[in-house]
């Protein structure tokens, strides 16, 4: 491939701002599928997880033909959580793709991602997208998205970028949005875009193999594979090479499979030269920064610098009287086998022993971050248990220190005073304040404490129709305590199996969590108590029968239905006093000492 004819493109955004649609059009007009070839939406979105939410949590490389080009896509997620995966795959790139809602304008991931780039030195088009939009305002979005590279100190040639406005979804991009859409539209704008300002990848065929590993695939016949861009010498099958591993040390090794990257799939070839992004199978234990190159001059590339992690969880193996009943891997051997896997996948990630127990501290960005990785376990057959999240404090010149979040609401005005109450408690402290056509937009900054467990608040204050997203800001001064949960808990008595008639009683007394006829154990939290203390109470109390009968007296069990409650909604709810035990076919809250009230 010629090296001058190869493009390599990162696509980054704030979450939810069209990313996989705009791909998905990309590889659509490029030819790449038959007529009547059927093509699943979202395609770079692979994984189960990411099909049931509608986000990227991990980066998918893919490519296009246009005209004699080759243009590499590289999708990023665009949740702040899953960040260590935008840090690396920037390496990949040789320029940067800026997507922006033509409503919502630069959100704080925006921010997030395009500091990214930045500091990688990426040359960046600005792609406006959601013009369809009815309330889409593109002048007011490209005056914020330029305020935002003045924030981040962008160089003057980067300040100066261009800017092509799309609907991915409607599959049409122009040069200006005042232009009549011809035909239906196509992406045409977009690709000739990339091919003028993106600039081919620089590297020198005849010096010493230089590849690292950016991403991780697995396959089920290959094992582990390897992802990156070769950035010097040339790479063939079954060529003897060194591996460079982030530890310094080098092994030999051979390459046994080569694959190049078209539109979603893996295509084999038998030698990748400068500028490609290729998989390459043949190290069982690869992991994410090791670098490929030759055995008779190793030269590794430098490590890619990743955030430190802000939010710690304990992986405990199943202790409650149901433990083992629904899992396939209870031991806490099993969990660690796991953790250690994803440790070689995910840098974002660390995992350590615990010292006071047998355990697991896993430490990432945030509570999705973590969430999604009990998910994926869960779903694998693992059984365990987790306690609540705690963030990681830091200690600077004998004061304590915490991470602090920049959290930016957008909420009809009508709600904005029962936030701005909410988050003040909370110790958020507001730094702008702006409204337009009835919707107020509010940036604070908050203590990481003061967001685990908000958002289940923040819906129910806004009915639903409020909009939050943040990111890490800095580690400040310790803003003291905070009440993240007033409410006590309904506590299970005794083993026993729920009754309608005993649930309908405790109705009264709080929210409930389950249903009649779920197996409960003595420990195990059922619902949420009116008041602040905890209360335990048996839900398997019948009504006593007698042969006697009056009117009035014999009232008719109707249960509200129960408050039903996600992984996430478990993790956030939880006290320090709590565990969620998770199995591949539960989800339960317990108190904390084996049974024992």
């Amino acid at each position: 491939m010629d090296q001058s004819k190869i493009r390599n493109v990162a696509i980054i955004a704030h979450v939810d701002h069209g990313k996989t649609t705009l791909v998905d059009q990309l590889f659509k007009q490029s030819g790449m599928f038959r007529d009547n070839e059927a093509v699943a939406e979202r395609l770079m979105d692979s994984m189960d997880l990411e099909k049931e939410r509608g986000i990227t949590i991990t980066s998918k490389n893919g490519s296009y033909k246009y005209k004699d080009y080759l243009i590499n896509i590289i999708d990023t997620p665009g949740h702040a959580d899953f960040g260590g995966q935008v840090e690396r795959v920037l390496r990949m790139a040789d320029g940067a793709l800026l997507l922006v809602d033509a409503q919502e304008g630069p959100m704080p991931q925006t921010y997030f991602v395009l500091k990214k780039a930045l500091a990688n030195h990426l040359p960046v088009i600005v792609v406006i997208n959601k013009i369809d939009k009815p309330a889409a305002r593109c002048d007011w979005v490209v005056d914020q998205v330029f305020d935002l590279f003045v924030k981040l100190d962008a160089p003057d040639e980067i300040l100066d970028f261009p800017i092509v406005y799309a609907s991915a979804k409607n599959g049409y991009s122009l040069f200006d949005p005042t232009d009549e859409v011809v035909n239906g539209g196509d992406m045409e704008a977009i690709s000739s875009m990339i091919v003028d300002h993106i600039p081919a990848p620089v590297g020198d065929p005849n010096k010493s193999l230089q590849m690292q590993v950016n991403t991780i695939d697995y396959s089920p016949y290959l094992g582990r594979l390897g992802i990156g861009k070769v950035v010097n010498g040339t790479m063939k099958i079954n060529q003897p090479i060194a591996v460079c591993r982030r530890d310094g040390s080098i092994e030999p090794v051979r390459i046994t499979k080569l694959y190049r990257f078209e539109s979603d799939q893996k295509v084999a070839i038998e030698e990748a030269h400068v500028g490609e992004i290729v998989a390459v199978a043949g190290l069982d234990d690869v992991t994410v920064g090791v670098t490929f190159t030759n055995t008779d001059n190793p030269t590794p590339l430098p490590l890619v610098d990743i955030d430190p992690p802000t939010i710690s969880m304990n992986f405990v193996p199943n202790d409650s009287p149901f433990a083992g009943k629904e899992g396939k891997f209870v031991t806490s051997r099993h969990i660690g086998d796991r953790l250690d896997r994803e440790i070689l996948a995910d840098v974002a990630l660390q995992v350590e022993p615990l010292t006071d127990c047998v355990g697991f501290r896993v430490s990432g960005r945030g509570e999705l971050h973590l969430s999604i990785l009990i998910e994926k376990m869960r779903r694998e057959g693992y059984e365990f248990q987790v306690t609540r999240p705690q963030v990681i404090m830091h200690e600077e010149n004998g004061k304590q220190l915490e991470p602090y979040e920049r959290l930016t609401v957008d909420v009809d005005e009508l709600y904005q005073g029962a936030v701005i109450e909410k988050l003040g408690r909370l110790k958020g402290q507001m730094e702008e304040m702006s409204s337009s056509n009835g919707m107020a937009r509010l940036v604070f900054v908050i203590p990481t404490r003061g967001l685990l467990g908000y958002r289940s608040q923040f819906m129910t204050d806004t009915k639903g129709m409020g909009m939050m997203s943040y990111i890490f800001e800095e580690y400040g001064p310790h803003a003291g305590d905070i009440v993240n949960r007033v409410n006590g808990v309904l506590i299970v008595k005794e083993p026993c199996t729920s009754v309608a008639y005993a649930l309908f009683n405790l109705q009264s007394r709080g929210k409930l969590f389950i249903l009649p006829g779920a197996p409960l154990y003595a420990g195990q939290i059922i619902g949420e108590h009116a008041r602040s203390t905890d209360l335990v109470v048996n839900p398997a109390k019948g009504k006593k029968l007698t042969n006697m009968r009056a009117s009035g007296t014999d009232e008719a069990v109707i249960l509200t239905p129960p408050e039903e409650m996600s992984l996430e909604d478990c993790i956030a709810y939880i006290n320090d006093d709590e565990l969620v035990e998770v199995t591949p076919l539960s989800i339960r809250l317990r108190k904390r000492a084996g049974g024992k009230i």
